[in-house]
């Protein structure tokens, strides 16, 4: 039974020879880490003119998302254009010979953009008013009476601007009765959010790199901003902005549809890539004065600075390119 238990209890030769440890060799690589979520854009549409016009709907000119500016031709009612200019003033009368008011004046600045009129943008719809009206009318293939009727023009406060058109109101076919407010201006860019966790959230700071793969395969570059949570769904939405408060789409915001949400499949960058020295993470020894090190294969320590750490490895300065490091076996 001693012989036994002598057997049985004592480590074979070949534990006993174990070293603890394995080595690895010191090379160059780099060190990253990054998670792919969606990103949801969405555009949102603000109301910012109203139609005057009244007949049927002959043709629509403009598709959701589209760019106009002055004189630009939104849609048709009885064959007649209804075209966009800039002003703050809607439109509420017609106007022709004599009339003033700050309408005329956003009307003689349409008909001055387009080239039609060299005189005082006053106010006032003189003759050179009048007769840039009909040159105006002409272009149109209207009849040229010189008089611009109420549904003629819808004014917005900018130009130019994208905008979309209420499609359950405005389509071939359909009775507008004057009053409908139909008219949407689209801001610079669509509003960016990335819809997480608690715990992603904690991986997202404030800067946090996001690479937004677009509708056409382009990719646009964002930074996390603000935080804030649902209490009713328990996630948290994490807002988007561009790089030094660039737009994130730039000039590839059209890509992104108009009506509805897009989903964009987006890798968050939690760690960015850095390049130099890789070390197994496992390979690092802090010493009681909290000096990080590494251990050579002959035993000795060596000190290290460790500039980035992701995935189990680590990029460390201070060892030198192909040293053996130990690794503790288990």
């Amino acid at each position: 039974m001693g012989w036994a238990a002598a057997s049985v209890l004592s480590p074979s030769d070949e534990v006993l020879a174990s070293p603890g440890f394995t080595t690895v060799q010191v090379v160059q690589g780099e060190v990253g880490s990054s998670i792919t979520l969606n990103t949801v854009a969405a555009w949102t549409p603000i109301p910012v003119g109203v139609n005057r016009a009244v007949g049927v709907v002959t043709s629509v000119t403009v598709a959701a998302g589209d760019e106009v500016s002055q004189g630009s031709t939104l849609y048709a009612v009885d064959l007649r254009p209804v075209v966009v200019a800039m002003g703050e003033t809607p439109a509420f009368r017609d106007i022709g010979q004599g009339v003033e008011g700050p309408d005329v004046a956003q009307l003689q600045a349409m008909l001055t953009s387009l080239g039609l009129f060299r005189g005082a943008v006053d106010g006032k719809a003189g003759a050179g008013t009048v007769a840039a009206t009909k040159a105006w009318q002409k272009s149109l293939g209207l009849p040229q009476s010189g008089v611009v009727g109420v549904g003629d023009v819808i004014f917005v406060p900018v130009l130019p601007t994208r905008v979309a058109l209420d499609d359950e109101i405005v389509t071939r076919g359909a009775t507008l009765s004057g009053g409908e407010d139909l008219v949407a201006g689209l801001p610079a860019s669509p509003v960016f959010t990335v819809p997480v966790t608690e715990g992603q959230a904690g991986m997202m700071p404030t800067g946090t790199r996001v690479e937004i793969t677009s509708p056409d395969g382009d990719v646009w570059v964002a930074v996390a901003g603000e935080q804030t949570p649902d209490p009713e769904t328990g996630t948290i939405t994490v807002a988007l902005t561009g790089v030094d408060g660039g737009v994130i789409c730039g000039e590839q915001c059209g890509q992104v549809p108009v009506t509805g949400q897009a989903l964009l499949s987006s890798r968050i960058v939690t760690v960015p890539t850095v390049t130099g020295l890789v070390v197994p993470s496992a390979a690092l020894v802090t010493g009681a004065d909290g000096q990080t090190a590494v251990v050579t294969e002959d035993g000795d320590r060596i000190p290290v600075s460790v500039v980035a750490s992701a995935r189990g490895m680590s990029v460390v300065e201070g060892v030198e390119q192909g040293a053996r490091v130990r690794v503790p076996a288990t």
